[in-house]
């Protein structure tokens, strides 16, 4: 099992910064990918960046050019950083990484931008 916390939510207004941590309970380069989804109320959950065992890193074009996942092997994160946020951010971002075929996620941190 592995567990997954993150954390750095909260409220922000819009044009804002967040960066979002997520801290594991093992070595994440046992991980295959390590990434941030995202959940606002009514849609469905989505895939905001994620970053490969390679290091190579994708993103959603929503937020494409203003965000950086990015990751720590000494602290075993893994973080988001999110700038000139949208009140279209809002949502609960979870945290996701794939170890031996398994996906599993963390608790998740609301993320809420006001306009």
């Amino acid at each position: 099992q592995v567990q997954l916390v993150e954390s750095g939510g909260g409220l922000v207004q819009a044009g804002g910064s967040l960066r979002l941590s997520c801290a594991a309970s093992t070595s994440i380069f046992n991980f295959d990918r390590m990434g941030w989804y995202r959940q606002a109320p009514g849609k469905q959950r989505e895939l905001v960046a994620e970053i490969r065992r390679t290091g190579r890193s994708i993103y959603a074009d929503s937020v494409q050019g203003r965000s950086t996942i990015s990751r720590d092997g000494f602290k075993n994160a893994v973080y988001l950083e999110m700038n000139s946020l949208e009140p279209e951010d809002t949502a609960v971002y979870y945290c996701n990484v794939e170890y031996r075929s398994t996906t599993f996620w963390g608790q998740g941190t609301q993320v809420t931008v006001s306009s």
